[in-house]
């Protein structure tokens, strides 16, 4: 969640500086924007992962502080619970073998960070949303000790007024009540950061938001909360729910919730930013020092903090991103969609097809996103949420006939975006060999239907079926994922169940 920030107590002039600021902010940006101040485009890509900390018993272990101090590296940072990590990997260019130097460089990274959380008798495990946590574990005595997390909890809390509602009916159905926003850490995904020009920035935001469902449909890994099963991809509702500041009234007439889809195709970065601006109060309203139009004025790059603090508190699926690096401006588009795990090699594959279909996709003379409505894009996001691997997406249809059909997400991969997925890292200039190991992951996935979340619901019935209770069969079968997480091998080869004594 990014950027520090000291707690204090914020009064009304507070919120009406920071708006001030937060438009001479959006105003730098148009300035940068028309004198295309922009950095060219180097093809860089970056990774983030949020992680989960469990002790051998499969249970959340709320000790990020102590092994962040065992791991000692700068490429892991806290995160929003006690039991989260976050671990970023430096920006990579997309080209020859990149997928298979950031596998090398994940596998590395994670095993050291889990020999020494071992020292404290916890373990990473990277996936969705922990099936073993609890309502008493996602409580704010249990958030990171952050001042930024304080203070957004804080806000959040007061403009809610009352208590976070969480209410997702899926197989079975979730129901409580809570005073912070600390159900929000059980959600653990992968951000996907891709640097383009202010040119080509639209059409990769808006292919990457056509691509939502698909993401979802391949990479689903989060089938339980609470000791429910709910959605394959329980993250969006809870994330959606668990961040929701408006009371009931607000949200029947209308009023955007934070996080949010969206409701429109774009034609430029700077709508999103701007609607960020037009839609969402401040959460933070710290103001910095910096006078961004003065120092347009004398040549400099603003560095905009409160536009990106303020941005970093509107929770888009495909977020906006303004950044420096050497003295130079960057916008990025930050894909926010999937849940983390089950393995290196799932991530990678995963990011690999993201980065490929949504090159194909943005280059196309007719694009998808002029054929296919912006609220079906949304429904197959829910869609895929709720049936995983078996979910059934609209999508445009080929030829002159036009029109949309309703086809199983996983021939949709097989019989079309793949084969553009493939064509996109092609003009990465990525190494055959290291297409054909990452796409061959989703197409194995697709051919034999399992992802993340069918192995979960799928191992946690055989433990139900062979005697355990609910809560040791969800404590059987996290051990059971962590261990062949850890093994390596992607999830479609996982066998059900559980090994003989």
């Amino acid at each position: 969640m990014g950027e520090k920030v000291v707690a204090e107590a914020v009064d009304l002039s507070d919120r009406q500086a920071y708006r001030t600021k937060l438009n001479q902010c959006l105003e730098g940006l148009g300035r940068l924007l028309a004198e295309r101040r922009f950095d060219r485009p180097r093809n860089l890509m970056g990774l983030e992962i949020e992680l989960n900390l469990a002790g051998s018993d499969g249970m959340p272990r709320m000790m990020n502080q102590q092994v962040l101090q065992r791991i000692a590296s700068r490429d892991f940072q806290t995160e929003l619970g006690m039991f989260n990590l976050e671990v970023n990997i430096v920006p990579h260019r997309l080209g020859g073998r990149v997928f298979d130097q950031l596998a090398e460089e994940l596998r590395t990274g994670l095993a050291y960070a889990h020999r020494k959380a071992g020292e404290v008798d916890a373990g990473i495990v990277m996936i969705g949303i922990l099936p073993t946590l609890g309502e008493h574990d996602v409580v704010s005595a249990n958030l990171s000790d952050v001042d930024r997390y304080t203070l957004l909890n804080d806000q959040m809390a007061a403009a809610r007024g009352e208590d976070f509602l969480l209410d997702i009916e899926g197989v079975e159905r979730l129901v409580c009540t809570s005073p912070s926003i600390a159900p929000e850490a059980a959600c653990t995904s992968v951000q996907l950061h891709l640097q383009v020009t202010p040119a080509r920035f639209a059409d990769v935001w808006n292919a990457a938001q056509a691509i939502t469902g698909v993401q979802i449909a391949l990479g689903a890994n989060s089938p339980f909360l609470f000791g429910k099963e709910l959605w394959r991809e329980s993250r969006p509702p809870l994330f959606q729910q668990a961040t929701d500041v408006r009371p009931p009234e607000l949200a029947n007439q209308g009023v955007r919730p934070r996080t949010w889809f969206g409701e429109r195709w774009i034609g430029s970065a700077h709508e999103l930013f701007e609607e960020n601006l037009r839609y969402f109060p401040p959460l933070l309203p710290i103001c910095d020092d910096e006078d961004p139009l003065k120092v347009l004025d004398e040549g400099g790059v603003p560095e905009l903090a409160e536009l990106v603090l303020h941005n970093g508190t509107v929770y888009r699926w495909n977020r906006p991103v303004y950044g420096i690096a050497d003295g130079v401006p960057h916008l990025r588009v930050e894909n926010r969609v999937l849940p983390a795990g089950p393995t290196v090699t799932d991530v990678v594959a995963n990011a690999a097809f993201y980065y490929g279909l949504v090159r194909a996709l943005a280059e196309e003379s007719r694009p998808v996103w002029s054929r296919l409505p912006f609220e079906a894009a949304e429904e197959n996001f829910t869609e895929a949420c709720r049936h995983g691997i078996e979910a059934e997406l609209l999508w445009p249809r080929s030829g002159r006939s036009g029109g949309l059909a309703r086809i199983p997400a996983v021939q949709l991969v097989l019989e079309e975006l793949l084969p553009l997925a493939a064509a996109g890292l092609d003009a990465w200039h990525i190494e055959p060999a290291d297409r054909d190991r990452c796409l061959g992951v989703i197409e194995e996935r697709c051919k034999r239907r399992v992802n993340g979340a069918s192995w979960q619901v799928a191992t946690y019935r055989r433990a139900l079926d062979a005697g355990l209770g609910r809560d040791a069969a969800l404590a059987a079968t996290t051990r059971r994922y962590a261990e062949l997480m850890h093994a390596g091998e992607p999830v479609h080869t996982w066998p059900v169940g559980f090994p003989a004594p």
